[in-house]
């Protein structure tokens, strides 16, 4: 899909659903390809500039990774090495970067930055996780739900625990996909109000859903995700600890779900905290095929993007 040729990626809701599926689409055929030693080297001769103001392990090597099956040289940068550690702007370093590079991505705090990043520079600015969405999370795990359902509409994903970016992005991801979305979180750890107002635009009232009972939420759902309970640069406390405790997907929660629902994380985990090892290592859980898609879905991205 050309259209997306030359276009920022700073959520989900920069997709409208047909788009969503085009990108899902390319994914599957990357991944087909790649296992057919067929890929489309459509980076070729261009470089992917990785800039990493937080640390990272799936986001970094994912990308690396997408970027060099593509074709291209992609360039990491740690923010502390750069400029930006010495006060140089986030809008001067996108209009430089642009002279030198193809497509830029950054990881860091917060979403305003991604924003400047987009507005200052002149190639393709993609999210690679703000404190307030990680679309590029989203966009691997709705592969992998279709990998193992065959469709997405009329799906129920519940989200438990903290709603935090991924919740964020999931919210806006289920909307137009057509899937059901709850969250069920703590009262004072409910998602954004605002993108879930925007889901709810997307999808009706009706579709986007936040609750406070973690088993009200994963009642009758297909997929039944969660995440970390202390986000990069959020302090860690026993009080949150205890708030969340409740919202352990555990053999218990998820048996309140569909009997084939599926489990899934984005990691990195906290074995025993967020989620137990029974789940994680279990049968239901989809977590290693979500880390893998990561690359599929970046590497379908950036050739929608930027590719030849």
């Amino acid at each position: 899909m050309r259209d997306l040729f030359g276009r920022d990626f700073l959520s989900m809701a920069d997709l409208n659903a047909d788009e969503l599926s085009a990108v899902l689409d390319a994914a599957d055929g990357f991944k087909r390809s790649l296992k057919e030693g067929k890929v489309k080297r459509s980076l070729e001769g261009k470089i992917v500039a990785l800039i990493f103001q937080k640390p990272s392990t799936r986001t970094r090597v994912s990308f690396e990774a997408a970027v060099y099956h593509l074709g291209g040289k992609p360039l990491a940068l740690n923010a502390s090495e750069l400029q930006l550690g010495r006060g140089e702007t986030i809008a001067d370093t996108g209009r430089v970067l642009s002279r030198y590079v193809h497509a830029i991505t950054l990881r860091t705090f917060g979403h305003h930055e991604v924003e400047e990043l987009a507005r200052s520079a002149s190639v393709p600015v993609i999210n690679a996780l703000t404190d307030l969405e990680h679309p590029c999370q989203v966009l691997a795990d709705l592969m992998t739900i279709r990998e193992r359902k065959g469709q997405l509409a009329g799906l129920r994903l519940a989200y438990v625990g903290d709603g935090n970016n991924v919740a964020n992005s999931l919210a806006l991801g289920c909307a137009l996909a057509g899937m059901s979305f709850t969250a069920g979180c703590p009262a004072g750890y409910e998602p954004d109000a605002r993108t879930i107002a925007l889901a709810r635009s997307l999808a009706g009232p009706e579709m986007v859903r936040v609750v406070h009972d973690p088993r009200e939420a994963v009642a009758g759902a297909h997929v039944v995700y969660t995440d970390v309970w202390t986000s990069m640069g959020q302090k860690e406390d026993q009080k949150r600890k205890r708030d969340l405790e409740p919202y352990r997907l555990d053999g218990e929660l998820l048996s309140a779900a569909d009997p084939e629902a599926m489990a899934m994380h984005c990691l990195p985990a906290h074995r025993g905290e967020e989620i137990t090892d029974e789940v994680l290592d279990g049968p239901r859980s989809a977590v290693w095929d979500q880390a893998e898609n990561r690359m599929h879905a970046q590497a379908a991205l950036l050739d929608l993007l930027a590719g030849d």
